[in-house]
């Protein structure tokens, strides 16, 4: 990663710690270790002190922490985690207070109350609120990831045939994914007909039927970066309801796109997309209108009812409403979107996104 990247973030950490009075800050999860130093191994932590940011690591990632990752000093651990986070912080003399991320384990916590001598404290979303502007090489990397997750679709799409079952068609897409040399950012859902009224259903043995209707719920990790896209289809005649359904999540997504702008608060981008439902009279669905994404697939700021905080310039965010009538059917769209200075950009656009597969008729 280009060290003038991770260099300007840096700062904006330390800025950070500054107005929070943090003199060393413990970075434990993988997607704040990987932004503050470029390293993209596992079980490995990061410490940021006032003039280095060190990479606490095992013998296992050394040679790829020295690589990915060079303008880090590499603490090579040969026993526990917290045992390094101790030797380290005895070495820095001017430190008094080690601060370590909130989302640390219970058991991580318990483990440096007992080896660290320096005073211990937690902070939370100190790296986060900074990784939620976005540099333009991260905006490329989301743009690249949605590039590759939607020619993965488009090579699927023409394989949708009666009798395939969900976790069949799960996998077709994922190995398309697999076949552009990215990852799943997440694990793939797919749901026929009835399936589809569950948000987060896991894809089983159903099989699809030849008028049944087909929910995709995908994305791509590239360069670590992660892509989030929700489309449907019809495998046959689109019914009324169906058709009045989709037609109404389309509208409900593209009002919440047009409400999207610096400044705005989330709860506005929310309720754009929550009204468009409740005037139809159908069940406005009970997530969130979307969230961050980045080198998470879930990340801030979190677009919901209750949301805090305004839109800033360079977030990326996904925009996905839903209505889900159990029993029947389910309708999700989503796509991911660039927050700009005068506006919006959908990273997303080129994916498919009519609701007619190419062997179905309308």
């Amino acid at each position: 990663m280009d060290r003038q990247i991770i260099a300007k973030r840096i700062r904006a950490i330390r800025r950070e710690m500054t107005k929070k009075r943090i003199s060393c800050l413990i970075l434990t999860k993988p997607a704040n270790v990987t932004y503050a130093t470029g390293f993209f191994g596992d079980d490995s932590w990061a410490a940021i002190a006032k003039a280095r940011t060190y990479l606490l690591t095992d013998s296992r990632y050394t040679e790829q922490a020295r690589k990915e990752c060079p303008q880090c000093p590499i603490v090579e651990r040969t026993g526990s985690m917290a045992d390094a986070v101790a030797k380290l912080a005895a070495k820095l003399k001017s430190v008094r207070t080690i601060t370590v991320e909130k989302s640390v384990s219970l058991a991580d916590f318990e483990a440096l109350k007992k080896h660290v001598k320096t005073r211990l404290r937690s902070a939370a979303d100190i790296i986060e609120k900074t990784r939620s502007l976005k540099h333009p090489a991260e905006v490329a990397a989301i743009k690249a990831s949605a590039s590759i997750a939607a020619k993965a679709l488009r090579q699927t799409l023409g394989h949708i045939k009666p009798g395939m079952t969900e976790i069949e068609l799960a996998g077709m897409l994922d190995f398309q994914i697999r076949k552009s040399a990215a990852a799943n950012s997440f694990d793939t859902i797919v749901a026929f007909g009835p399936n589809a009224s569950r948000p987060h259903h896991q894809p089983g043995r159903k099989k699809l039927k030849q008028k049944d209707t087909v929910l995709i719920d995908f994305g791509a990790k590239y360069k670590g970066y992660c892509s989030d896209i929700t489309r449907c289809f019809v495998l046959g005649p689109m019914t009324a309801l169906y058709r009045k359904v989709f037609d109404v999540v389309e509208r409900a997504q593209a009002a919440a796109i047009k409400a999207i702008s610096p400044g705005v608060k989330l709860t506005q981008v929310d309720a754009a997309a929550r009204e468009v439902i409740r005037s139809s009279g159908l069940p406005v669905y009970g997530h969130g209108t979307g969230h961050g994404l980045g080198l998470e697939i879930h990340e801030l700021p979190f677009l919901k009812a209750d949301g805090k905080g305004k839109l800033k310039a360079g977030q990326v965010i996904t925009i996905e409403p839903g209505i889900y009538i159990p029993g029947k059917l389910g309708v999700r769209i989503e796509d991911d979107v660039l927050v700009t200075e005068t506006g919006s950009r959908i990273l997303t656009r080129r994916c498919p996104h009519s609701p007619f597969l190419a062997n179905s008729s309308r």
